[in-house]
């Protein structure tokens, strides 16, 4: 009797577990509303962008947002965007005009992708790395 309670607890906790592993995504950054828009521009990767005059150096920062009753992809973008918010907020405040080669992970998988963004997400919440360089671009 003994084992059966404790093979059905664990059954149930098998159960209670099931679909809350964390999903790692690659998702285009054209569908995040184009991040490299806005007050300061953000570029990711290796996109164009004029000459770097001043580097003031790195700046990272790592978001997690409850899902809400948002799916996955758009938990990710509003992930995103409020990394995108503290990369622009760090600028302003060292006076940077733009943040470039900024790359995205979840734990150990990055993309320095141009087109692309990496973000985790489970049932409950997305998650999101951001890292770039702050500088001052020439204006011509």
């Amino acid at each position: 009797m003994k084992r059966i309670a404790v093979l059905g607890a664990l059954a149930i906790v098998a159960l209670t577990q099931t679909g809350c592993a964390t999903q790692v995504k690659s998702l285009p950054l054209a569908a995040a509303g184009g991040e490299s828009r806005g007050g300061v521009p953000v570029y990711f990767g290796q996109q164009d962008h004029p000459a770097v005059k001043t580097q003031l150096g790195d700046v990272s920062y790592s978001v997690r947002i409850a899902r809400k009753v948002a799916g996955p992809d758009e938990a990710c973008h509003e992930a995103l965007a409020e990394a995108v918010r503290k990369l622009r907020a760090a600028a302003n405040e060292r006076h940077a005009n733009a943040v470039v080669d900024v790359s995205t992970r979840f734990h150990s998988t990055e993309s320095n992708s141009s087109t692309d963004f990496t973000c985790g997400v489970s049932p409950s919440a997305a998650a999101i790395a951001v890292k770039g360089q702050l500088v001052v671009l020439d204006s011509n």
